[in-house]
């Protein structure tokens, strides 16, 4: 039994906040504007983004369950089928709260009869790991319609009050935020996406059937480069909060930080990982690139844009650059559903043509988890 997307929506929270704008928001750590900043973003090529900050007051305007309900809401509005909702499948790294689940708060918004839910973790991969569970789930026949979400709410702890702490505490000897801190505040932005999974196409509008999804994790030959909720040690292993016994060395460490080791980013997630993973694909799906009308790869960064596209020329897969579909710079790096604002956007552009084929690309870089995505237009 196939599996359809018969719907997606997108949430994307206030106005677009630009370059020239983004301290005025999140406010500027130590009364020191950034030295980092106009460096990452000239290479990241984002231009806008959203936070669901209020630019005025700098107070939170959306919880991430929020986001998600309204993505939902979207996507529901766009397949003329009101069967009821089975199954709730849900992937963020950064949920509102550890308990309930994130699934749980955005089906008690929804305010949802019972159904089944599901939370999956990590970080730019937990929207596809939700939706390879639910995609799973209509296949067996155990579910005929379900709702899919990957959303992110990052600018909360982006916000120059979440590290004062840490500038305090060592204020005499380094005002500045460590390199692996910082960084990330110029790349992640506020998001969510969902998508509606049924077991039939939509009637009187293009759907796009789930041919395979398959997710490859590296962690096994890596060590950690993204990560939160710990700090890195000279080993590269990592230090847990649970082990602090001060509750003041969580903020001043840096452990509530989402930090990223760029030194292992740039080593390995386009030459080994990306490389690996593709050409492990392309033989167990027997893909080739006259395959793909669309190539919608979750690009962190352009500077990357380049390195990929060596590869896949490298690896006999080349696609050429207009048959690749991205909206970074525009409405930035949103981690888990940057993949759903991309298939949201391409479906609704009118681009599309039944019998046409995509292959989306969502890298991690926690600890390199690698997952694709083939889709058919019908």
């Amino acid at each position: 039994m196939p599996a359809y997307i018969t719907g997606l929506g997108c949430c994307l929270p206030n106005a677009p906040v630009g370059n020239d704008e983004i301290e005025s928001v999140l406010g500027v750590v130590g009364g020191r504007p950034s030295r980092l900043k106009d460096v990452v973003l000239m290479r990241n090529g984002i231009q806008s983004r959203h936070y669901a900050i209020d630019r005025h007051t700098g107070e939170q305007t959306h919880t991430n369950a929020e986001l998600t309900v309204a993505a939902i809401r979207q996507a529901m509005a766009a397949d003329p089928n009101t069967a009821p909702v089975q199954l709730l499948s849900c992937g963020t790294s950064s949920p509102d709260q550890w308990i309930p689940n994130h699934a749980a708060m955005v089906q008690g918004l929804l305010r949802w009869p019972p159904c089944e839910i599901v939370s999956t973790a990590g970080v730019c991969c937990s929207g596809m790991t939700a939706l390879k569970y639910a995609y799973l789930s209509i296949l067996n026949g155990a579910t005929t319609r379900a709702v899919v979400t990957g959303s992110e709410l990052a600018s909360t702890a982006l916000r120059a009050s979440h590290f004062q702490s840490q500038i305090e505490a060592r204020v005499d000897e380094n005002p500045f935020l460590a390199f692996e801190h910082e960084f990330l505040r110029w790349m992640l932005s506020d998001g969510a996406g969902a998508m509606l999974l049924a077991d039939q196409p939509r009637s009187g509008g293009p759907s796009l059937r789930i041919d395979w999804l398959d997710i490859l994790s590296f962690a096994g030959e890596l060590e950690t480069c993204m990560y939160s909720g710990a700090v890195k040690q000279t080993d590269g292993s990592l230090r847990g909060w649970r082990a602090e016994t001060q509750l003041t060395e969580l903020l001043e460490q840096g452990y509530l930080n989402l930090s990223q080791d760029t030194r292992l980013l740039e080593k390995n997630i386009v030459p080994v990982a990306f490389r690996r993973s593709l050409l492990e694909i392309r033989e167990r799906r027997a893909m080739h690139a006259d395959q793909v009308d669309w190539l919608l790869p979750h690009l962190s960064s352009e500077v990357f844009r380049r390195p990929i596209a060596e590869m896949l020329a490298a690896c006999d897969f080349a696609i050429p650059d207009e048959r690749w579909f991205t909206n970074l710079s525009r409405k930035g790096n949103t981690g888990a559903a940057s993949i759903f604002i991309m298939l949201e956007e391409l479906l609704t552009s009118g681009r599309l043509e039944r019998g046409q084929r995509i292959m989306c690309v969502v890298p991690e870089s926690a600890r390199f988890t690698f997952a694709y995505l083939h889709l058919t237009v019908v």
